[in-house]
């Protein structure tokens, strides 16, 4: 009985409400509620997959009903210029309609096509990244790819492609006032913003600022020891020779845009997408991260997966390659142990490294910078032993956290279901693959002229996967001798991959900026 009563309640208050302009005044409360009801239909996700085509405020393609505003009504023409016809959601130049959206700052942002595969329709591109999220969430939690990154980073994408969710969507700004720059390009200002879903803001803070990959690459260096690379410099060797798979893609992905012309990745400038695509041959996400959000954020999501996909499948790529590489002649190699390395030395090397970096290459000193002061924290002592211990732990997990979601976020099928995509993928294989077989035959060329013979097994190493590829340089050296361990000797090259892949990210954001 009393739920029948507050039932009753509720409707006669429904019923109640009056409406605040003459127009709706005019219809009963209760039939608005009714037709809000009938209407909800078009919320749900099941509406949300059949959708035919990507929200107006990414492509632009506004209704015409939504292309006018109260300035028509006074006999403005909205085709002219010079009649001051404003509307949120574009303008005309000309006959031309270029729509978009207002950011928060009152910029206008252009709406831009969008091709999925095969032309599928958008509701449809979304329904299947969420089987791909729920692979790569497979993966992460049952096979253990590189789980601290695969879980976020597909939960991420699930979010995305929720239809209607509006998880990603911009913060807009709406019912300001509009003017028109000497470019012709409209501003508003003094508008309402209308708040972005969460994910817009954890990867505008973090990615667009390049804040996330900088603190990450802290907590790198405070769980990375350089001892293995200070005992044995040459090893640095093998880590810059692992870089010839960045310049492999980079030289791979100007030959499509060649190929299939400048427009393959999406309006992005073909040199700059190269530079971005090429990174994924060094294996070092946060890197790969840092330099696409910079020079090509439109293929942020394909990348940032290609380059952590990679650095997962690291105990399944590298093995056939090393074996096919060297002979058990080579793999049976027995490295002497590594020097006992100072405190003094582990000290001053980070600083060494910052300074020469600063003098050589300024744009590289946030990624090493960030990595030095990391493991600088670590070698001081107990000292600063708070410091090092937050950012190995709680920096560095709640950070990957963030930057998983965020990278995620880019999965949103507009972006990732293209033949762009697909290219970026093949690409980051073939670059990682070219990474690893450069380390190894640099090592077996170390052994042409050098008295100490170098296990070329290490050289595989010198990809940025730490210390994933190190372990896997020894496991299958393992396989050929259990006694024999290359595991310390293996992560010289492997930490200097890290120090080559920031560098060689600092080179190519110098050449296109």
């Amino acid at each position: 009985m009393k739920k029948l009563l507050m039932a009753l309640l509720v409707a006669a208050c429904a019923v109640g409400v009056q409406a605040d302009d003459a127009e709706t005044a005019a219809v009963p409360a209760w039939e608005q509620t009714l037709t809000k009801v009938k209407n909800l239909s078009g919320d749900t996700g099941i509406a949300g997959f059949l959708k035919k085509s990507a929200p107006a405020y990414i492509t632009g393609e506004y209704d015409e009903a939504d292309r006018v505003d109260a300035c028509e009504m006074e006999g403005l023409d909205p085709h002219d210029p010079e009649s001051e016809y404003k509307t949120p959601n574009g303008y005309y130049d000309g006959d031309e309609w270029i729509g978009g959206y207002f950011d928060e700052n009152g910029a206008f942002v252009k709406g831009h096509a969008v091709k999925t595969l095969f032309g599928m329709p958008y509701g449809v591109g979304q329904l299947i990244m969420i089987p791909l999220c729920l692979i790569m969430m497979y993966l992460a939690i049952v096979k253990g790819f590189e789980p601290l990154l695969l879980l976020p980073i597909g939960f991420g994408g699930l979010l995305a492609n929720c239809p209607l969710a509006g998880v990603t969507a911009p913060a807009m700004m709406h019912d300001g006032v509009i003017s028109f720059l000497a470019s012709g390009i409209p501003v508003m200002s003094g508008g309402i913003v209308e708040p972005g879903g969460f994910l817009y803001y954890f990867f505008k803070f973090g990615i667009d600022t390049g804040v996330f990959p900088i603190m990450i690459f802290m907590g790198v260096g405070a769980m990375t020891d350089f001892g293995p690379l200070i005992a044995n410099p040459k090893m640095a060797l093998l880590g810059g020779a692992a870089q010839f798979g960045i310049f492999f893609a980079l030289f791979g992905a100007l030959g499509l845009a060649a190929l299939f012309g400048a427009d393959f990745f999406g309006g992005v400038d073909p040199f700059k997408a190269a530079a971005s695509i090429g990174i994924i041959g060094g294996a070092d996400g946060p890197t790969a991260i840092w330099l696409t959000s910079r020079l090509a954020p439109d293929l942020l999501g394909a990348i940032a997966v290609a380059a952590y996909s990679y650095m997962a499948l690291v105990p399944i790529i590298q093995p056939p390659i090393m074996n096919a590489l060297t002979t058990k002649k080579e793999r049976l190699i027995k490295m002497p142990p590594l020097r006992e390395v100072k405190k003094i030395e582990k000290i001053c090397f980070p600083l060494v490294v910052l300074l020469l970096c600063a003098v050589l290459l300024p744009s590289a000193v946030p990624l090493i910078g960030a990595l030095m002061l990391g493991n600088l924290a670590k070698e001081a002592g107990t000292s600063v032993s708070r410091i090092a211990d937050t950012m190995s732990n709680a920096l560095i997990n709640i950070v990957t956290i963030m930057l998983g979601l965020s990278v995620g976020s880019k999965l949103a099928c507009e972006k990732f279901l293209s033949g762009t995509t697909l290219g970026i993928l093949a690409l980051g294989l073939c670059a990682f693959c070219v990474g690893t077989a450069a380390g190894v035959v640099m090592a077996k060329i170390m052994n042409l002229f050098s008295k100490e013979k170098v296990n070329p097994l290490i050289g595989s190493a010198g990809v940025s996967a730490v210390p994933m590829a190190a372990r896997v340089s020894n496991k299958v050296s393992l396989q050929n001798d259990p006694t024999n361990f290359i595991l310390m000797q293996a992560m010289g090259p492997n930490v200097s991959g890290v120090i080559g892949s920031a560098v060689v990210a600092g080179v190519l954001y110098t050449l296109c900026r």
